[in-house]
């Protein structure tokens, strides 16, 4: 794109949509502030996100309930989005197995660029209003499926194109910005919009818009999996025992399960069920 056409379409955009994402922040001279006036300023700005996010709970409700019914029947949860937002996607959705014992595939993250973009910024990926809905049917995305595109501004080309398109298909669809009346929340049948307002650095959206997205993730997966019956009472029963760690985990809760010292419960885990789930239901003395 020439620098006439790039400046044109940005006022263009612009003189249509405000966002408080690149608004100024509400502070000034960061460079000449002392490292604990701006960590407590930064910290302050970060205290506002749960108030602000408990008020937008029943969207968020909507959202879940919808993924829930789709994946009972056989669906999976999409997120798709670029830059910090895309990132945060793909830590969620790659968390999922260890952490509930789910499948890799249920619970799938796309990135504007690819798995490069991962760890480097891949240049005016994001801009290309196609490439979303091509990345999408890479994983033979249906009807069955629900796509939630992440966008702090909402107004991200890659995730608003590839949102259009699934519903064109009848597929499913939830959107994730900071920004109210965003275009992504135009395009989605499920729009959760947390304006957290300027950020503390002008325009740095991995900060308080980041950790918006972060908390809304974490409050969409931890909720699916649940109603999915992946948890027991408050207990993580279907983990993958990846790690020391979580073998002790699952060791700790079949003795408190099951009445039965440590040793028992390593055998019962680690060498007949390899779940707790499976060594609770199918223990016998």
């Amino acid at each position: 794109m020439d620098l006439f056409n790039f400046i044109s379409k940005s006022r263009c955009a612009l003189m249509h949509f405000e966002k408080i994402t690149e608004a100024d922040s509400d502070y000034h001279h960061l460079d000449k502030m002392p490292v604990e006036e701006l960590l407590n300023n930064i910290n302050r700005e970060d205290e506002r996100v749960p108030g602000i996010i408990k008020h937008i709970i029943p969207y968020i409700t909507i959202l879940v309930n919808a993924i829930v019914d789709k994946m009972l029947a056989g669906g999976r949860l999409f997120y798709i989005g670029a830059g910090t937002s895309g990132r945060l996607g793909i830590v969620d959705a790659s968390e999922c197995p260890p952490t509930y014992g789910v499948p890799y595939g249920l619970v799938i993250g796309i990135i504007a660029g690819g798995y490069k973009a991962i760890t480097e910024a891949v240049e005016f990926a994001e801009d290309d209003t196609e490439q979303g809905w091509l990345d999408l049917k890479e994983h033979n995305v249906n009807s069955l499926d629900v796509v939630i595109g992440i966008a702090a501004s909402g107004t991200t080309p890659y995730v608003i194109g590839a949102l259009e398109k699934c519903k064109a298909h009848n597929i499913v669809t939830g959107s994730i910005c900071c920004n109210p009346g965003a275009p992504l929340s135009a395009a989605a049948d499920f729009a959760v919009e947390v304006v957290v307002g300027p950020e503390f650095v002008t325009g740095s959206t991995r900060m308080k818009s980041g950790t918006a997205q972060k908390l809304v993730l974490n409050m969409i997966s931890t909720a699916v999996m649940i109603r999915l019956g992946r948890v027991e009472d408050n207990k993580m029963v279907n983990m993958q025992l990846t790690n020391d760690k979580l073998v002790d985990r699952g060791v700790k809760m079949l003795m408190e399960n099951l009445g039965i010292n440590d040793y028992e419960a390593a055998k019962v885990l680690l060498l007949q069920h390899g779940t707790v789930k499976k060594a609770t239901e199918n223990y016998h003395l």
